[in-house]
């Protein structure tokens, strides 16, 4: 799962988004839709392999230390500059907090009781609660249309997770699990609003997103250290595998596959990759941890990626920042 690939984190901007961006998808664009698509779409059931043996925030300190050490190679490879003043070191700082730890953490303790599908259903719907923080807190418009797509992807969670909160035993794990993964959503959310900030300054992506990720890891080390957690790695092939398709394919080549589709077609189309990988997380759920469908469950993926895709759809498309 990649976390900063939302239309609200923008790249500098192509032809193709200054024209209106309805050229038709080329060969290359594709390939590029699938990477991520696919890439997105399997992190979720890698997670759920990190867990078990290893506590979460050990996990995540490896995950973030590997992707950590790329994306700096990467930045420097790029040519962009790596000092920066206090200021934007808090931004950073606070940036690591929402979207490079808390926020995968909570999804990772929320894995424990929850399927990757599932999972990925409710992460989608960062879109609609991104919609909803510009309401509240930046004053933008309440369009109806994406008022409707909000309250369908409620209600499409309402549904999934239905037969846990009016079952004869109200199923408190699950309960709590989901609840974690919304608190996980709503950090990252959070998270995009301070990287929008950073991008507005003029603050080159990955150097933002190597400095978040190297302070997202010192936090997590002090969490591990507070608990009393051994920094131990688990050798088996599940465990080193999926860290490794979460850090290298998930955290880098997926981020490198949506900005350079975000500059090539633009965010409004891009953007429905979050409307897709929740489709291949559940196939892969399905497949490989025996997700038993119900009609309950039919209906509230219909209502939750219907929902994603009214309020993707919704509204004029916001202008990108040049300078990012």
């Amino acid at each position: 799962m990649w976390f900063i690939l939302l239309p609200s984190q923008t790249v500098p901007q192509a032809k193709k988004e200054a024209s209106g961006g309805d050229e038709p998808l080329t060969r290359y664009d594709y390939s590029l839709y699938a990477t991520t698509c696919f890439v997105w779409g399997t992190s979720w059931l890698a997670l759920r392999m990190q867990l078990g043996t290893i506590a979460p925030e050990v996990s995540l300190v490896w995950r973030f230390a590997l992707a950590g050490v790329i994306v700096f190679a990467w930045a420097m490879w790029s040519s962009q500059r790596l000092r920066f003043g206090w200021r934007d070191h808090v931004l950073f700082a606070a940036m690591g907090f929402f979207i490079f730890s808390t926020n995968f953490l909570f999804f990772y303790y929320g894995g424990l009781v929850i399927t990757a599908g599932l999972l990925a259903v409710v992460f989608s719907l960062a879109s609609i609660v991104n919609f909803l923080i510009g309401i509240v807190f930046m004053g933008q418009k309440a369009e109806p249309r994406r008022l409707g797509g909000a309250v369908l992807g409620a209600l499409g969670i309402g549904f999934l997770f239905w037969p846990e909160i009016a079952g004869t035993t109200l199923n408190r794990e699950v309960l709590i699990g989901l609840g974690l993964c919304i608190l996980g959503t709503l950090f990252f959310c959070t998270g995009n609003v301070l990287s929008a900030r950073a991008q507005k300054r003029g603050l080159p992506v990955l150097a933002t997103n190597a400095w978040g990720m190297a302070y997202g890891g010192v936090w997590l080390v002090f969490l591990a250290l507070v608990q009393g957690y051994a920094f131990i790695v688990d050798w088996s092939v599940g465990y080193i595998g999926s860290l490794i398709w979460l850090a290298v394919f998930s955290s880098v080549i997926a981020f490198w596959s949506y900005l350079t589709l975000l500059g090539r077609i633009g965010g409004a189309r891009a953007s429905y990759a979050t409307v897709i990988f929740p489709l291949i997380a559940l196939a892969s759920s399905t497949l490989f941890e025996g997700y038993k469908w119900t009609v309950f469950a039919f209906i509230g993926v219909a209502l939750a990626l219907f929902g994603n895709v009214l309020v993707l759809g919704g509204g004029k498309r916001q202008p990108v920042n040049k300078g990012a």
